[in-house]
């Protein structure tokens, strides 16, 4: 495949330019043109790495696209794959959310167990866009938190784990009240009911959540999984996770939370769709403010695959950072984090998983999506 007229966006600096790829990988990355006839002439449509996703619940969404109504699983699997590969996403970290509580509806459900059966069957003929690895956020403070993880941390694509405390009242959600909010989007609750799943919660934090925490971590190590801290809020999150051995901070709450990860040399993941809208859904630190500050490393879609690719643009217009930089936050650093050398830039060597990207207005279109060469969307 040889690309031409291409707007060639790689580490350091964007171009137009060529790109041969052959075998699947990036053979050849040049500034000007070529008079090859079998060259694709893309028009000065951007060509960026593919994304890198590593924190996404946008699985748990088809499987429950409503309260109490599970899904088929591998419709639920293939509708969304090809939305995180439509969005430019060709390599994707599925959020599975362990650990069981009463307000939390999947964690630990049997759908679980199902959807990991169809990540290996879909896999295994071929039947998906994007690569996909797992990711077990685990919620220590729970009573079966570790029992799941030993049922799926030794499964051959888990390769990441996050410990998370949303426990009402600390971390993200700070304000109980917003707690309360988010949880009352599908019915109105009793103050009575409040008191009670507080209460409830509570209990279980004081309970499990250290021990099942220190169990996760030292599963992890032995198992040569990554582990990310998640919602650091003060300074002590922070230096308990670099205790633990952690080299990513996922959302951090607060700048203090932020500045003190970057001074401890983790890096830090923010959500895409907190940029696209401006603030945290939460009442959290804003990701752009981060990214002023110069704070903020790597963008996660969240609960929107489409986010990644806006929040990139914006990062241009709105933190002034040069496309490059910003383009990295969706492709480089989060490959680089969880140590997937061999994808995340234009360069020769590399995988050739790429996106062909139209800007309209400002506003930038995904055309085509690329794994290892061969066009996906």
């Amino acid at each position: 495949m040889l690309i031409k007229n291409a707007r060639i966006v790689t580490r350091d600096e964007e171009f137009l330019g060529v790109v041969r790829i052959d075998n699947a990988l990036v053979t050849e990355v040049a500034r000007g043109t070529t008079s090859a006839p079998e060259a694709d002439d893309w028009g000065g449509d951007y060509l960026l790495p593919g994304f890198v996703e590593l924190h996404t619940d946008n699985l748990e969404k088809h499987l429950v696209p409503r309260p109490g109504v599970m899904w088929n699983v591998d419709a639920a699997f293939v509708i969304h794959d090809a939305q995180v590969a439509a969005a430019g996403i060709t390599t994707v970290f599925d959020s599975l959310a362990i650990g069981s509580r009463t307000d939390a509806g999947l964690r630990g459900s049997q759908l679980h167990r199902d959807a990991v059966a169809a990540l290996d069957r879909l896999a295994e003929h071929g039947l998906l866009r994007a690569e996909h690895y797992l990711h077990l956020r685990c919620e220590v403070g729970t009573e079966d938190v570790v029992d799941l993880f030993d049922e799926f941390g030794a499964h051959r694509l888990v390769e990441l784990a996050s410990v998370m405390d949303h426990t009402p009242g600390q971390r993200q959600w700070r304000d109980a009240a917003k707690w309360r909010q988010y949880q009352e989007r599908n019915g109105k609750w009793s103050d009575e009911k409040m008191e009670t799943a507080l209460l409830e919660l509570s209990e279980l934090q004081a309970r499990y959540a250290q021990t099942h925490r220190r169990c996760i971590v030292d599963r992890c190590r032995t198992l040569g999984i990554p582990v990310a801290s998640h919602d650091d809020t003060l300074v002590e999150h922070v230096e308990e996770a670099v205790r633990d051995g952690m080299a990513i901070s996922e959302f951090p709450t607060t700048m203090a939370a932020a500045r003190t990860a970057r001074e401890q040399g983790l890096v830090t993941v923010m959500g895409a769709p907190n940029i696209v809208r401006g603030g945290s859904h939460s009442g959290n630190v804003s990701a752009l403010e981060l990214a002023k500050e110069g704070l903020l490393d790597i963008l996660s879609s969240d609960y929107v695959p489409s986010s990644l690719m806006l929040a990139a643009f914006q990062l241009v217009h709105e933190a002034r950072w040069p496309l490059p930089r910003a383009v990295a936050t969706v492709s480089a650093a989060p490959a680089a984090a969880v140590g997937l050398n061999d994808r995340g830039a234009i360069e020769p060597g590399l995988r050739a998983d790429m996106v062909r990207v139209t800007v309209s207005g400002g506003f930038p279109v995904p055309r085509a999506t690329y794994v290892r060469g061969a066009r996906v969307t």
